[in-house]
C-alpha cells in the first residue's frame, strides 16, 4: 500500500470511528428535536476551514546563524499549537517525520516549494504553511504563507516582528494572521493569541525544541530535563520526557512524567495511555486500570478497552466485558479475539472461547501461540494451559485524533439543532469552563461563537470582557462589559468594570461599580474584597 493511499484511508476511517463511538456509547443521548434549522451560510461559517487537513512545515533559517537553527522547528510547533486552539486539526510532527522517512528524506530536510507540495500531497494535506525567519540585530522577523494544495495557489505573505526575546509572541502574532487567512470570519483577537504563550519561558521552550530534535538520546534527555526544570508546568516537555523514559524502559520515571500532562493539553489522552502501560509493566494493575478507564470514558476505542481488560484480568478479575467490546469495535484484530478467548475459557465458557480463538486464527492463521492453545483446548480433559492476554503497546494517535474530530463534528451537529439562544448558552458555558482553566484562546473562540448565535447573550459578552481584561485590552474589556450590562445587569460585569477602574485609579467609579455588584450578589467575596482595597487606597495620604 502506498503512503499516500494509507493517509486517505485514515481520512476515510472517520466514518468507521464514528460508528465505534456510537456503538460504545460515547454519545449518550440523542440530539434534541431541531428547533432551529441553520441556514447554509451559518452551516458554512460553523465549518469554515475546519475540515481541511493542515500541515505546518519547519521554517527556513535565513539568519545565517547555525545557533538559531532550532527556531525552524519552534515555528512549526508554535503555529500548530495555536491552530489547534483555534479549532483546526494540524498534522503532528510525528506524521510529518513518518512521511519524510517513507519518502527517503532526512528529518532536517529543508523542502523547496516543489518538494513541499509533494510532501503535502503524500500526507493528503489540503493546505500547508511555509515560511522563513531572519534577524536584524536583536529583532526577529518571521514570514509565513499558506499553500492551497488542490488549487496550487500560494497566499500573499504575512509577517510578524519583535525582539528576539519575544520570539514566542512573534510567532503567536504570525499564527493569528495566518488563521485569518485560513478562515476570514475568524474573530478572536490577536492579543488573545499572544496571551496564549505569555506564561511560557523562552529558555524552557528552546530546551524543549532541542530535546525533541536532538539525534542523541542522552542529549534529548538532558534538554528535556532542563526544560521541565525551567518551566515545571510546561506539559509538552513532560510529554516528550515521558516518551523518552518509556522508550528507555524507565517506567517509574515515565509514569511520573506522563502524570504531569494535564487534561488541557492535546497529548492528555496519549499521556494517560502510556502512563497506564507504564503502570502495567510496573505491576501496578489497579492504577493501570484507572488510567485506561479514564481514557475510555472519553474515547472508548478498542486498544484502550483491551488494555483496561488486561489490567482487570491481572488483578484476578473478569475482563471479558472489555475484551468483548474491543473485539466488537475492531473485529478484524486477532489479538482482541485471542484475549476474549483466554478470558472466557478462564471463567468457564469453553465453547465460546474456542469460537473466539478460531476467529483469531481466521485473521492470523500462522499465530503459533493460538494454534497450540486451540490444540490443547480440543483435547479431552482439563488443561493447565493459561496464557496471558496480549497488551496493545502502541498508542494509535491517528485513530484518537480521528475519533476526537468525529466527536467535535457530532457536537457541532447537536449544537446546530438548538435554538440560537440555547446554542449561545451552551457555547458560553463551555467557554466559561475553558476560561476557568486559563485557556483564553479556546474560551474566546467559543464566546465569539455564542455571540454569533445570539448577539443578546449577556453571559457571552461578560465572558469576552473577562478575556479582554486578562489579555490586557482594557478598552475592549470595558466595551464588552458595558454591552453585557445594557443587555442584563450582572455582578460579574460590574466587577470587571470595578477592577478596571481600580487599576486605573478611578476609585470613585470602582467603589460605585463594586457596590452595584454587591446589590446583585450580596455574598460576593470578590466585591467585598475590592471595596476594602478601594477604602485602603483612599485612606492613603495624598
Amino acid at each position: 500500500m502506498s503512503l499516500h493511499f494509507s493517509f486517505r484511508l485514515r481520512r476515510a476511517a472517520l466514518v468507521a470511528v464514528s460508528a465505534v463511538l456510537l456503538l460504545t456509547g460515547a454519545i449518550s443521548a440523542q440530539a434534541p428535536p431541531a428547533s432551529h434549522t441553520p441556514s447554509p451560510a451559518e452551516a458554512a461559517a460553523a465549518a469554515a476551514g475546519k475540515d481541511r487537513i493542515l500541515l505546518v512545515l519547519p521554517f527556513d533559517n535565513r539568519t545565517g546563524e547555525p545557533s538559531l537553527e532550532w527556531i525552524r522547528e519552534a515555528a512549526a510547533n508554535l503555529l500548530s499549537a495555536r491552530f489547534t486552539s483555534a479549532g483546526f486539526a494540524p498534522m503532528s510532527r510525528a506524521d510529518r517525520l513518518y512521511a519524510l522517512d517513507h519518502l527517503g528524506l532526512p528529518q532536517g530536510f529543508q523542502p523547496s516549494r516543489a518538494s513541499s507540495l509533494r510532501l503535502a500531497q503524500t500526507l493528503d494535506a489540503d493546505s500547508i504553511v511555509v515560511g522563513n525567519y531572519i534577524n536584524d540585530g536583536s529583532t526577529l522577523i518571521a514570514e509565513g504563507r499558506i499553500v492551497d494544495v488542490p488549487h496550487m495557489r500560494m497566499s500573499p505573505p504575512v509577517t510578524a516582528r519583535g525582539e528576539m526575546k519575544n520570539l514566542i509572541a512573534v510567532f503567536d502574532s504570525l499564527a493569528w494572521k495566518l488563521t485569518r487567512q485560513l478562515d476570514p470570519g475568524f474573530n478572536v483577537a490577536e492579543e488573545t493569541f499572544i496571551a496564549a504563550g505569555a506564561n511560557l519561558r523562552l529558555e524552557a521552550f528552546e530546551q524543549y525544541i532541542r530535546g525533541i530534535t536532538e539525534p542523541d538520546q542522552a542529549e534529548r534527555l538532558r534538554h528535556l530535563q532542563q526544560a521541565v526544570k525551567l518551566s515545571p508546568k510546561f506539559a509538552p516537555a513532560w510529554m516528550a520526557l515521558g516518551r523518552e523514559d518509556y522508550s528507555g524502559q524507565q517506567y517509574q520515571q515515565a509514569a511520573a512524567a506522563f502524570a504531569k500532562v494535564g487534561r488541557d493539553d492535546p497529548d492528555y489522552l496519549e499521556a494517560g495511555f502510556y502512563r497506564g502501560l507504564s503502570q502495567m509493566f510496573l505491576g501496578e494493575y489497579v492504577k493501570a486500570e484507572g488510567d485506561f478507564a479514564a481514557i475510555a470514558r472519553v474515547l472508548p476505542l478498542a486498544q484502550v478497552l483491551n488494555n483496561q481488560g488486561v489490567a482487570v484480568s491481572r488483578q484476578g478479575h473478569d475482563g471479558s466485558a472489555m475484551f468483548r467490546q474491543a473485539a466488537g469495535s475492531d473485529p478484524d484484530d486477532p489479538d482482541y479475539h485471542f484475549n476474549l478467548a483466554v478470558s472466557l475459557k478462564r471463567h468457564g465458557n469453553g465453547a465460546e472461547a474456542l469460537n473466539e480463538l478460531n476467529q483469531c486464527l481466521k485473521y492470523r492463521p500462522n499465530d503459533s501461540e493460538a494454534q497450540s492453545l486451540a490444540a490443547a483446548w480440543k483435547q479431552a480433559g482439563p488443561t493447565n494451559v493459561d496464557p496471558l492476554e496480549r497488551i496493545v503497546r502502541t498508542f494509535d494517535a491517528v485513530a484518537f485524533r480521528q475519533a476526537a474530530v468525529m466527536l467535535d463534528k457530532m457536537e457541532a451537529t447537536r449544537l446546530t439543532a438548538l435554538s440560537p439562544q440555547e446554542r449561545a448558552r451552551t457555547l458560553a458555558s463551555q467557554a466559561r469552563d475553558y476560561l476557568s482553566r486559563g485557556l483564553l484562546l479556546e474560551s474566546e473562540r467559543l464566546y465569539q461563537g455564542a455571540v454569533a448565535a445570539d448577539a443578546g447573550a449577556e453571559e457571552a459578552h461578560t465572558g469576552l470582557a473577562e478575556v479582554r481584561e486578562r489579555t490586557g485590552d482594557s478598552a475592549g474589556a470595558r466595551k464588552e462589559a458595558r454591552t453585557a450590562l445594557e443587555l442584563k445587569p450582572s455582578a460579574s460585569a460590574y466587577l470587571i468594570l470595578a477592577r478596571l477602574d481600580f487599576a486605573a485609579s478611578h476609585l470613585s467609579e470602582a467603589n460605585q461599580e463594586a457596590n452595584e455588584a454587591l446589590k446583585l450578589n450580596p455574598n460576593s467575596q470578590a466585591a467585598q474584597e475590592l471595596l476594602r482595597q478601594v477604602a485602603a487606597r483612599e485612606a492613603q495620604p495624598k
